[in-house]
């Protein structure tokens, strides 16, 4: 509910702008972008302080927290009547945001040990389709019932959330098994952490009943590896929304196709992303985690070739598949191998870290692939091919299963 109603505004949110006073076409993208832009980017600087304020207090109260601001914010936005105000309450809603991470950080707490990449797989699936409806919804509802009342309804959207996380998720079943400070040391020396080859057992790692530092989790085994890994995937992930489009037009279709086609292709890409998502769980029981991340980097990384040396809308379909299972699988994958080194005394504060690498590849991605794309189109397909290709033989090469 909360990524369906995070995107709600993005159809229609250039026309409210015009409607403040702004008329100047540049103007109105300014105004537009950086207001979209600012939010998960404020986000991206906070995420691990809210994980970690969630790792003291408790991660319900922090999503609680998080959304009864949004739904606030969202209400106070149908009153707005200068563009600046607009901006100013996209920032805020940045400093008040962190459910994200922490919503991943109750699915893995929530699930026994050898589910835990089901459970991330399936947040992050509804992570992935949500921002593929709310656009369509909150387009159908600014031409329903007008552009101010849009954002009352999202407001209630975040409402519904409130009550569902009030209501449902209890806390205290968590599957966490506490243990001494002594873990600590073990996690980040690899040395001292458990050989499943010697017959040591890895089921149910520790516990911090300690306080935990942004260092400590740092140190953390191929927590660094994964940070990188999921900062590339949200990077080649969001590489393709500013080129897209003029790719399909440089391809030969009219400009009057070019609309459907794109949305068709970015469509297939969201929709066999969540299957990545999804699956990801099956895929890490019957192979190593290594295995899993690589592999699925291997896939996108065939994607990206195959965009880049085709105009094809055929072939552009069959890569936009192969990217959106690689991508979606890996980026599962990941978030679970990273899980699995965090002991449960530190999940907000670690998954807050790897939410902040993947937002911050989600903000610089389209400014880098525009300025790419200003020369060549082409290019930015081929540097996604090298980033995927590179996540693939790093993981391969360095990850320590």
């Amino acid at each position: 509910m909360g990524y369906t109603g995070f995107t709600l505004v993005m159809p229609f949110l250039p026309l409210f702008i015009g409607q403040l006073g702004v008329t100047d076409p540049g103007q109105i993208a300014m105004w537009t972008g950086v207001s979209l832009g600012i939010t998960p980017a404020m986000t991206a600087i906070l995420a691990p302080a809210w994980g970690r304020l969630g790792d003291r207090f408790g991660r319900k109260i922090m999503v609680e927290r998080s959304l009864v601001s949004f739904v606030v914010l969202f209400a106070a936005m149908s009153y707005v009547s200068r563009a600046w105000q607009v901006l100013a309450i996209r920032a805020v809603q940045g400093l008040f945001a962190g459910y994200g991470s922490l919503s991943v950080a109750m699915a893995a707490e929530s699930a026994p040990r050898d589910r835990m990449p089901s459970a991330i797989g399936l947040v992050q699936t509804a992570q992935r389709i949500g921002p593929g409806v709310g656009p369509l919804i909150g387009g159908a509802l600014a031409g329903l019932v007008g552009l101010r009342r849009a954002f009352l309804v999202t407001a209630v959207f975040y409402a519904v959330g409130l009550v569902l996380v009030h209501v449902m998720y209890d806390e205290h079943a968590t599957h966490a098994v506490a243990a001494n400070a002594q873990d600590l040391k073990n996690l980040t020396n690899p040395e001292n952490v458990p050989n499943p080859e010697n017959g040591e057992n890895l089921s149910n790692p520790p516990n911090l009943s300690t306080r935990v530092t942004f260092r400590n989790v740092l140190a953390f085994q191929n927590f660094i590896l994964m940070l990188v890994v999921i900062f590339g995937l949200q990077f080649v992930d969001r590489s393709f929304g500013p080129v897209l489009p003029l790719y399909v037009e440089q391809a030969g279709r009219s400009h009057a196709q070019v609309a459907l086609i794109s949305g068709v292709l970015f469509s297939i890409m969201a929709g066999t992303g969540a299957l990545g998502h999804h699956f990801c769980g099956r895929l890490v029981k019957r192979f190593p985690m290594r295995v899993v991340i690589a592999g699925a980097a291997a896939v996108a990384a065939a994607g990206s070739v195959m965009v880049g040396v085709s105009g094809n809308v055929f072939v552009m379909s069959a890569a936009s598949t192969l990217l959106g299972l690689g991508i979606g699988a890996a980026m599962t994958a990941s978030y679970s191998a990273a899980g699995s080194v965090i002991p449960a005394g530190a999940h907000g504060t670690g998954f807050g870290v790897l939410t902040s690498a993947s937002l911050v590849g989600m903000a610089s991605s389209p400014f880098i692939a525009g300025f790419l794309g200003g020369s060549s189109i082409r290019v930015v397909f081929f540097v996604d091919l090298v980033v995927m290709a590179a996540l693939a033989i790093a993981v391969q090469k360095m990850m320590v299963d």
